[in-house]
């Protein structure tokens, strides 16, 4: 009960309710205090107090909207690492498989390489005590990896053709998380960019890649904000900076206790011209919205893709004493042509349910089923063009979902993580023997083909995972796209993200039409903005 009293001591301040001002305290939250009360001395049973403040957090945050939530202080510590852009570990990407920890490869420079641990070394033990073979999860291995900088973890390693385990003691060092994973030049004139999330280091990372493609004789560029779920504001309103001109507004809140606040562009930024591209999906959010809608609204560019998620609401977060966090609704985004980006809300099940609501009704696949209220009607801010509000960012050029493309075999091979399983699974046993056979990306590109051994391979991750084949001829028609993913998959364990995604994008139809749009923009009057 000391945890709730001490709760409402805290918070009671922040509602500008002091102790002999308790007697006027609102009446709803002296029946919470009372309840709570009433609670730790008559009930039957002991009372774990703790779990009650908690559970109780999160009823109240239920009831207000889907956004405004509650961490625990081990959530709310590593979703500040992952925000941060870094985090005190040992340098090492790593898969689980077979319920063991398989490094997948080694951070350049971080205390795993320094130490001599390798790509395709299973970890056994951490300070003695053994995650391999005992199903643990995936978040608690990263926090016996993960720690203060400077201190020591030992671990026990498994090597391919030692039979005995190799003891290693590393000193945790400064991990940098990348939120840009892919920069590379498509041609000799257009760029491409992905930006996985927006962070504390994403704008630095961002003009840094902006500036080698530069140098690289860059005059077109693609932003890449597929499956982007958002982050800082402020990350998106410094890269927007980069692409608007001097005084143009990016984003605008507003709420009922939140004056509205304008986020402009302050000038001077690297990519003012230039024909600009920018890829959204239904799981595009947030801070991705923000700068899609700037774009869009300044007619600075096209946005290519389909309909985003339509989270438009602002959170502002209150650390709580045991260093867990409420992040709290307080106002919304709007766009520069006054758009808010949060689609409406309510039942929170209804809310969840949206994509797959989006996919039943053929919005996903068919921009015709897409219908927009003309209250919801707003003109961009230097053509005039019509675009509308009521949630999320709708492009100006859909991409369909091609439902045809893929097999039942395939989709329920891909939801059951049987794809990503098989292609570690291959990799783990010729990993040698690839980075050997191709020393270059290009050389893989050109040359590497998914033998039947890989098939088989495939195939046999399938049946484990209970995913069940209705014929050979759906096998047959599975194979090509299947091939096209466990190639790529491949190459993102041999090498990295970035050279990975350079195949995945030949076969992604949101890259193709960007591209497709870029080579021939004079068609579209937002496309005009060469580079002299």
């Amino acid at each position: 009960m000391k945890r709730i009293i001490l709760f409402f001591a805290i918070l009671l301040p922040a509602l500008a309710i002091t102790a002999q001002e308790a007697p006027q305290m609102p009446l709803s939250l002296l029946k919470l205090l009372t309840a709570g009360n009433v609670i730790n001395r008559f009930y039957v049973d002991e009372v774990d107090d703790g779990k009650i403040v908690e559970e109780g957090i999160k009823a109240m945050l239920k009831k207000l909207d889907p956004h405004s939530t509650y961490t625990d202080p081990k959530e709310t510590k590593s979703l500040m690492e992952e925000m941060q852009g870094s985090f005190g570990g040992i340098g090492i990407q790593f898969n689980i498989v077979d319920d063991t920890l398989y490094v997948v490869r080694t951070t350049a420079g971080g205390p795993s390489e320094r130490a001599g641990i390798m790509a395709g070394d299973r970890v056994v033990t951490v300070n003695d005590t053994l995650i391999a073979g005992v199903k643990m999860e995936r978040s608690d291995i990263m926090s016996r990896l993960r720690g203060i900088e400077g201190t020591k973890v030992r671990l026990q390693v498994k090597r391919a053709g030692i039979a005995r385990l190799l003891p290693f003691e590393l000193v945790r060092g400064k991990i940098s998380t990348n939120s840009v994973d892919a920069a590379y030049m498509v041609d000799k004139s257009v760029g491409y960019i992905r930006i996985a999330s927006f962070g504390a280091t994403t704008h630095k990372e961002f003009v840094a890649a902006l500036d080698s493609l530069k140098g690289c004789g860059l005059k077109s560029l693609m932003i890449d904000l597929q499956g982007n779920g958002g982050g800082y504001l402020s990350a998106a309103v410094d890269i927007a900076n980069e692409l608007l001109e001097e005084s143009n507004l990016i984003v605008y809140t507003e709420g009922r206790l939140s004056p509205r606040y304008d986020h402009v562009a302050a000038g001077g930024g690297r990519f003012r011209k230039g024909n600009l591209v920018v890829l959204v999906d239904e799981t595009s959010a947030s801070a991705a919205e923000i700068l899609a809608g700037a774009v869009q609204d300044w007619d600075r560019g096209v946005i290519v893709g389909r309909r985003t998620f339509g989270k438009g609401l602002v959170q502002r977060p209150f650390q709580m004493p045991d260093n867990s966090m409420i992040r709290l609704t307080i106002s919304r985004y709007y766009t520069p042509s006054g758009r808010s980006i949060q689609k409406p809300y309510g039942d929170s099940i209804r809310y969840n349910d949206d994509l797959m609501n989006r996919y039943n009704s053929g919005e996903l696949t068919t921009a015709d089923s897409i219908h927009f209220p003309d209250s919801l009607k707003a003109y961009t801010k230097r053509l005039g063009r019509v675009v509308y509000g009521g949630g999320g960012i709708m492009p100006d050029y859909f991409v369909p979902l091609d439902t045809l493309r893929y097999t039942k075999y395939h989709r329920d091979l891909s939801r059951k993580g049987s794809v990503v399983m098989a292609a570690l699974r291959y990799v783990d046993t010729h990993r040698a023997e690839l980075k050997e056979k191709y020393p270059t990306l290009a050389k893989f590109d050109a040359e590497f083909e998914v033998d039947s051994l890989f098939t088989a391979m495939l195939r046999s991750q399938g049946e484990r995972d209970s995913v069940k084949l209705a014929s050979e001829e759906e096998f047959r028609k599975s194979l090509v796209e299947i091939s096209f993913q466990l190639k790529w998959l491949v190459a993102r364990d041999i090498w990295d993200t970035c050279e990975a995604v350079q195949i995945f994008n030949r076969n992604n139809d949101f890259f193709k039409k960007g591209y497709a749009l870029i080579k021939q923009r004079r068609q579209d009057k937002v496309l005009t903005r060469e580079v002299k």
